[in-house]
């Protein structure tokens, strides 16, 4: 697959770059994307929530009523679940959300996410840029150019540039990482996915 390699302005420069089958063509697999996706979500979550169980409840353990015969469920102590203001049975532990996946199932999901948006045209390459400054305004007007102003968009830069970094950081719809932070959850939440011209020499290596 070959892509027109745009400058900064949105015009072509005239050279084209191939995307490798093994990356960019290959038939989704949908399920080892579900999985990426599910474990990037997972290792999002807090997971501080905890509830009182009978045990750490403050209040007296004296027995209120009989063991038999009163017709209700036996109780030991106000702190039994049963009353109001007892504790709860069973209530959320601080725990770890995170579950391990293969490197190889991840690095195929990757792939997978790569060729759905190959499929969909969403994939742009622009050549290698930089700014002097880190500066919101020239972040802007390359979007602008490159037509994905309106658009979510992940560019994806061939090794990390703080300016660039720095001039992306302030808009909510624009993402900007280096190609050992890709993820499948980004590369899927993006509507258009730009990639820079020298950036795709190390993702084909990485993920092939």
């Amino acid at each position: 697959m070959e892509v027109a390699v745009l400058d900064i302005k949105g015009k072509e420069t005239g050279r084209k770059v191939s995307l490798s089958d093994a990356v960019f063509g290959i038939e989704p697999n949908e399920h080892a994307v579900y999985l990426d996706v599910k474990q990037y979500l997972a290792n999002q979550r807090q997971g501080t929530h905890k509830a009182k169980e009978r045990a750490e409840i403050t209040g007296s353990t004296r027995k209120l009523k009989k063991q038999k015969g009163t017709g209700t469920a036996r109780a030991g102590s106000i702190k039994s679940p049963v009353f109001r203001g007892g504790g709860r049975i069973f209530g959320p532990r601080p725990r770890n959300y995170g579950f391990k996946l293969n490197k190889a199932l991840k690095r195929l999901a990757r792939k997978s996410a790569l060729s759905i948006k190959a499929n969909d045209n969403a994939i742009t390459v622009v050549e290698d840029f930089s700014f002097d400054t880190p500066k919101t305004k020239n972040f802007i007007e390359v979007l602008k150019a490159i037509g994905i102003q309106e658009k979510k968009s992940l560019i994806v830069l061939g090794e990390s540039n703080k300016n660039v970094y720095l001039s992306s950081r302030n808009l909510k719809g624009s993402e900007v990482v280096s190609v050992s932070e890709l993820s499948t959850y980004k590369i899927l939440n993006a509507k258009s996915v730009v990639f820079m011209e020298g950036s795709l020499e190390g993702l084909e290596s990485n993920l092939s």
